[in-house]
């Protein structure tokens, strides 16, 4: 079974999560939700994968913050 790592992102000022980096060539996926995102992950490697045969485990790490002002 092939593992393809997708390193995703969120984007403040899209507002959206994005690729930043995939195993799978040609992968740009962008998504509002988190959820989101990872249906159309799973979608999109399907469509680039598709002829190759044999299953794919997606396993996609993702990292967000957030910046916070706070009186002191």
């Amino acid at each position: 079974m092939r593992v393809a790592v997708i390193k995703a992102a969120y984007d403040d000022e899209a507002g959206v999560w994005c690729v930043e980096h995939s195993d799978v060539e040609g992968l740009h996926v962008e998504g509002e939700t988190f959820e989101a995102f990872c249906s159309k992950v799973a979608d999109a490697v399907g469509d680039l994968l598709e002829g190759e045969g044999g299953d794919v485990h997606i396993e996609i790490i993702a990292h967000a913050s957030r910046r916070a002002h706070v009186a002191a």
